[in-house]
C-alpha cells in the first residue's frame, strides 16, 4: 500500500505539470481504518499496511502542529488507534505516544515547551515516530530480502522517496504473486517505478535537448536515455544506454503480457532494479 491509499480521492482531480492525474489527499478513508481496527486487510499484510500508515499518522500530526490539518479530532484519534491495532498484530508494542488525538497533542506540546515553536513540535513527533519508522523499515527489508536482485551498493534506498515506494510495492507484489494476473501486475509496478525514476532523475534544464519540449514523464525511454547521454557522455556509454532502453522495453512488455509467469515477471523486475541503480549511480559525482 501507499500513503495516499488511506484517503478518498477528491471529487475534482487535478493534474501535475506533466499532465498526469494527481490523487488528492482530501478525505480520510475511515471505513478502511475502522476495518483495520477489527482485522488485517483482506489484500495486504499488516506489515505492508503499517509502513505507509505510520508515515500518514506522522505527517498528519506534523501538519496539525505546524501548518494545520484538514482532519477532524475524531479522524486523528482513528489514525492512532488503527496504527496501534496493526502494530499490535505485528507484535510491536513499543509505540505508545503521550497523546491520542490532536487535542491531547496540543496539550502535550503546550506543557513541554512547544508553544510558539513549530520546530519543537516537529522534534517531539520525530522522537515518537523515528524509531518506529526504522523498525518497520528493517522488518520490511527482512521480509523482502532475496525475492529479487539486490544492488551492490550498501545503500538501503535510492534517496528518491517515490521511487523507493514503487520499488517496495513491486517487491511486495512479486513476493505474493501466484496467478498470471498477479505476475502481470508486477509489470504494472515495474512501469510505475520507471515513471517515478523518470520524474526524479530527469531535469529538463540539464538533460533536455536544445529547442525540444520536455518529454512527458511516461516517456521513460526518452527521459532516462537523455539522463544517461548527459551524465555519461561518449562512446564508452553506448552499451549502458542499450541496457537502460532494453530494460524499459522488457518492463513494458511484461505489463501487457496476458500469460504472466514468475520467471518473466522476476526478470522484468530485476531489470527495473538494475536501471534504477544504474541511473542513480550515473548521477553521482565521478570521484
Amino acid at each position: 500500500m501507499r500513503p495516499w491509499d488511506f484517503y478518498l480521492p477528491d471529487e475534482e482531480v487535478t493534474t501535475d505539470i506533466w499532465g498526469s492525474a494527481v490523487k488528492q489527499k482530501a478525505v480520510l478513508d475511515t471505513e478502511l481504518l475502522e476495518g483495520l481496527l477489527r482485522a488485517p486487510h483482506a489484500d495486504h499484510g499488516d506489515l505492508e499496511v503499517a509502513v505507509p500508515l505510520a508515515r500518514v499518522v506522522h505527517e498528519e500530526y506534523e501538519a496539525y502542529g505546524t501548518s494545520g490539518s484538514p482532519l477532524s479530532n475524531d479522524d486523528s484519534r482513528l489514525l492512532v488507534r488503527a496504527l496501534k491495532a496493526v502494530l499490535n498484530r505485528l507484535g510491536i508494542t513499543s509505540f505508545d505516544p503521550p497523546f491520542r488525538d490532536f487535542e491531547t497533542f496540543h496539550k502535550y506540546w503546550r506543557a513541554n515547551d512547544g508553544y510558539g515553536s513549530w520546530q519543537a513540535r516537529r522534534d517531539m513527533l520525530d522522537e515518537q515516530f523515528d524509531d518506529l519508522h526504522a523498525l518497520l523499515d528493517a522488518r520490511e527489508t527482512d521480509s523482502l530480502t532475496g525475492a529479487l536482485a539486490d544492488p551492490i551498493s550498501p545503500r538501503g534506498s535510492t534517496g528518491w522517496q517515490r521511487v523507493d515506494e514503487e520499488l517496495n510495492e513491486m517487491r511486495r507484489h512479486f513476493q505474493a504473486a501466484r496467478t498470471e494476473q498477479d505476475y502481470s501486475n508486477v509489470g504494472n509496478d515495474a512501469v510505475a517505478a520507471l515513471e517515478a525514476l523518470s520524474a526524479a532523475a530527469y531535469e529538463h534544464g540539464r538533460h533536455g535537448e536544445p529547442s525540444v519540449d520536455e518529454p512527458p514523464v511516461p516517456n521513460t525511454k526518452a527521459r532516462l536515455g537523455r539522463v544517461v547521454d548527459v551524465e555519461l557522455p561518449g562512446s564508452e556509454s553506448a552499451e549502458l544506454r542499450k541496457v537502460v532502453r532494453a530494460a524499459i522495453e522488457l518492463a513494458q512488455a511484461t505489463k501487457h503480457r496476458r500469460n504472466g509467469d514468475r520467471r518473466s515477471a522476476g526478470m522484468a523486475a530485476d531489470a527495473v532494479l538494475l536501471v534504477v541503480n544504474l541511473v542513480r549511480r550515473a548521477l553521482e559525482p565521478a570521484g
